[in-house]
Order: structure tokens, then sequence, then C-alpha cells
């Protein structure tokens, strides 16, 4: 175990490469099942674990870590499955995402493996509509399933997503119905609050699901001999996607002399002032950490009053 956390304190040299490092877990039976270091704070022994009256049933129970009280997920509750039996001996793996600290419980903790984003592949069609994969890879002549945790904690903890009164005004409505933007995310559910979130604003959306997709889109509009940033206001990125991440999408576009202006953010449930600094070495404009929709929603105005 001691290797598997120092290897998640290396996780920052991968950036900008096009690379991550899965932690590979099971959560039943031999499947094995994956989740990006970079969400990683720490793994441990399922401590006691004590109930919360009135919580969503995938809740098995709170544990306080450092003065501060972290809600346990089953991680097979929460995928379609039946409850972790076995909790002594289990593990938890603490993760953060949009800003908040939650633990997952899982039967075993495997390895941490590093891998090229062009290895991990959006999930096969047919898995169907309810299914809880953002993507899928294989490591050892075995697949290996990579959770949509976002999906996950949608359900558990809905976040808000109706933007608030006096964000956008009747000028800027009027304004967005001119204006297109290109959203990236691999997650189903983070493309739907995207897309409703910009929507509600009266800008037209384009969504597509990995940054190689987006590539490709991008390169095709040269090809036909326009500029993306004449066809669209600003690109919503995600930052952990199959094929190609968001950073290296980023990079990609700066380097290419037709689309170096495009403006670009980078919007991630990643967090941490690890990821400014990331923004300001790939290029892109800015950060938006997920899910917020005040705050996307104020980039958007923002952008449209000085775009």
């Amino acid at each position: 175990m001691a290797g598997v956390l120092e290897s998640v304190n290396q996780r920052t040299k991968l950036v900008g490469e096009n690379r991550l490092e899965l932690l590979l877990f099971r959560v039943r039976g031999k499947q094995l099942y994956g989740i990006n270091v970079f969400k990683v704070k720490e793994i441990i022994q399922c401590p006691r674990l004590t109930s919360l009256p009135g919580s969503n049933r995938v809740v098995r129970g709170v544990v306080h870590i450092r003065s501060g009280t972290t809600p346990i997920l089953d991680m097979s509750l929460a995928t379609g499955g039946p409850p972790l039996e076995e909790v002594n001996g289990a593990f938890v793996i603490i993760t953060e995402y949009n800003g908040a600290t939650q633990g997952f419980l899982v039967a075993s903790v495997d390895k941490i493996i590093n891998m090229n984003w062009e290895h991990i592949h959006p999930p096969p069609k047919g898995t169907g509509r309810e299914h809880y994969l953002t993507a899928v890879t294989e490591i050892e002549n075995q697949i290996v399933e990579i959770i949509d945790v976002e999906k996950i904690l949608a359900e558990v903890s809905p976040v808000k997503e109706d933007i608030s009164e006096g964000i956008v005004s009747d000028d800027v409505r009027t304004e967005a119905g001119t204006k297109k933007v290109l959203i990236v995310d691999d997650s189903k559910i983070a493309r739907k609050q995207i897309t409703r979130c910009l929507e509600n604003i009266g800008v037209e959306v384009v969504a597509l699901e990995d940054g190689r997709q987006a590539w490709e889109h991008l390169s095709s509009i040269i090809e036909e001999g326009e500029r993306p940033q004449d066809r669209y206001m600003m690109l919503v990125s995600d930052i952990e996607m199959p094929e190609m991440d968001g950073y290296t999408l980023t990079t990609h576009i700066r380097s290419n002399d037709a689309m170096k202006d495009f403006y670009v953010v980078l919007h991630s449930s990643l967090s941490g002032v690890f990821n400014q600094a990331m923004v300001e070495k790939v290029g892109a404009n800015d950060f938006i950490a997920k899910f917020d929709p005040d705050v996307l929603a104020d980039n958007i105005v923002r952008r449209i009053n000085h775009g």
C-alpha cells in the first residue's frame, strides 16, 4: 500500500503528455475497475463507519478523517450491484470531486498503472442507457472498466443546476442567441448539465465526447477554410477524457496558427491550485471547477460581453 500512495504523489509528472495513472480496484468478483489517480487523496483500510440517518442507501456511513467528516459510498451499490458484505478487510478510496471529499468502499485495491489516454476508449455501444462507465481499457488481457463517478455523485447528491437570478440579463440573452459554444466531456451526465446551463442562457451548443473527436472536428473546420473561433465563441473542455485529454487538446490548439487564439476554458472536477498551474502551462484561457451553474454561466456571460 505504501507503494500505491507513493505513486499517487508522483501523478503531477504526467500532465501535458496525454498520460494518466489508473488506480485499479475490485468491487465484487474478478472484474477490475479503474479511477484516475488525480482524483485520489488517499487509500485506507475501512475504519468503523458511523451510520447517517436519512442518507441515500448508497452511503454506508461516515468517517472522521483529519477533523473532517467524509461520507463513504458503497461502490457496488452505487453501480447497481448488491451491497458489499465483507466490510472488515475492505478498503476506502478517499477522493475529491467537484471540490468535495468522499470515500468509495471497495473490496480490494490492486495497483496503479501508467497509461496513455490513447489506450482508453469510450464504452462499447449497447452497454445500456443507465451504464456507469465512462471508458474502458485492456490491461494484461483483462478488460478494465473506468467508472463514471460524476454520474454516481449526481444520483447520490444531486447538484443545483439552475442559474441564479441576476446573472444573465435580458441583453445578454438576446446576444447569446447569435453565439455557439463547443463543449467536450466524456461523461454523459456532465454533457447534459453543461448543455442545459448554456441553453438556458440562450447559447447554441455542440457537444462532443472526447478530445480526439474535438480535435478532428476543429481540424475539419480548418480544412473547410474556416477558423474555429469564427464559428464558436469558445471551447469548454473536460480534462480527463479517453483518446485525448483536455490538456493535450489545448496544446494542439495552441500549436496551430489557425486557432492559437481560440478561447479555451478547461472545466473539470479535478480541484486545487495545481490545475491553475497546468492551465497556464498548456495555454488555456481559464479553468472552472465542476459543476456550479452560476460560475459557468458567469464565465459565459463575461465572454459574451467582452468576446
